[in-house]
């Protein structure tokens, strides 16, 4: 956990200590021994979500202590890709915080963080999450038995492979690993490369051995499972974010006394600011780190050759629009534009 992380947040944590304090009682269901949260997630632990799965468990401990505990399985320990949204339904575990690709089945609306070129850049992103339209999708599932509580962003998606990706004709015959997206996969079709869904910890392996031969996925996730290894080249796309969701069962979040939704809630907000101003800075050292290594080279596209790439992909807006829903695309789009407004 670094010492920034920690400042950042002690004062919410002294607040919130001190407001569960001032309660007098919760369900006595809950009194006799802590609330267990199990986070399960399938990174590793110096990425984003990682340190944000950390601090989300060191916070709620100091905040509560003794009230509720938390179990943070990280690297697929518990479950996973395959595996964990079907254990959060049944209830073996309580919280994820998975790429909002995965959540497709679930809402059709959590596909719209896969549409190709639609945010400019991390910022864009960072502004549609906190957004009344944001907002709409983290309670999107909430039939399917699946509570959004918070957006934690890992940064921009480059792409690699072992041959140059300049042009979108460059792509063309690779085999791709992708999440389990049909934005995705519909993305490579768009330049006639091939589509392969892999977990992500297959990842490696799959490009270790040929299965695929390309992927996509921000600095940090590159570096911490050494993907760069297996990979010459990565081209600085920017062509979409990583978002993950942190989710929980609605039942089980229900079943909580409302003073400890209240807390969880405050502390998740603060964790969450704190993840995404972080993910950034981290994205930036793993891609110095990657190139100092000296075995992948970074290529970064001209203004045309992003154009490029733009324009290839970007019939897969049209495809998916109706079942994502035009007024988030739109809502993406006023963002964009507002932010080029304010940078002006």
């Amino acid at each position: 956990m670094t010492q920034s992380i920690k400042r950042s947040i002690s004062t919410t944590l002294l607040s919130s200590a001190l407001l569960f304090a001032g309660i007098s009682s919760i369900n006595s269901a809950w009194a006799d021994e802590p609330i267990v949260i199990k986070f399960s997630h399938v990174v590793a632990e110096q990425t984003p979500k990682g340190q944000g799965a950390l601090l989300f468990k060191e916070a709620v401990e100091r905040a509560l202590p003794g009230k509720v505990s938390v179990e943070v399985y990280p690297n697929s320990s518990l479950f996973g890709d395959g595996q964990e949204l079907d254990a959060l339904l049944i209830g073996d575990v309580h919280m994820l915080a998975p790429s909002t690709s995965k959540l497709e089945y679930y809402s059709k609306q959590t596909q719209l963080f896969d549409l190709p070129f639609l945010f400019d850049d991390f910022d864009a992103v960072e502004k549609f999450a906190k957004s009344d339209a944001g907002k709409s999708i983290l309670m999107s599932m909430e039939n399917s038995g699946i509570t959004g509580l918070a957006y934690w962003n890992n940064g921009m998606k480059q792409m690699s492979a072992n041959k140059p990706l300049k042009k979108p004709r460059d792509a063309r015959g690779l085999k791709f690993r992708v999440q389990a997206s049909n934005v995705l996969e519909d993305q490579y079709k768009a330049v006639r490369a091939n589509p392969r869904k892999m977990s992500f910890a297959e990842v490696y392996q799959g490009l270790q051995t040929g299965v695929v031969n390309g992927t996509e996925n921000t600095y940090s996730n590159y570096y911490s499972q050494k993907v760069h290894e297996v990979q010459k080249y990565i081209t600085e796309s920017d062509h979409g974010p990583v978002v993950y969701m942190v989710i929980t069962n609605t039942k089980f979040w229900d079943s909580l006394p409302a003073e400890i939704q209240r807390t969880l809630s405050e502390i998740l907000d603060d964790v969450s600011a704190e993840v995404n101003r972080q993910a950034y800075d981290l994205n930036m050292r793993d891609k110095a780190n990657i190139i100092a290594e000296g075995s992948t080279e970074v290529i970064t596209l001209t203004p045309d050759q992003k154009v490029k790439w733009r324009t290839a992909m970007e019939p897969v807006w049209k495809k998916h629009e109706k079942v994502i829903g035009p007024h988030l695309i739109e809502a993406a789009l006023n963002i964009n534009s507002n932010s080029s407004s304010a940078s002006d």
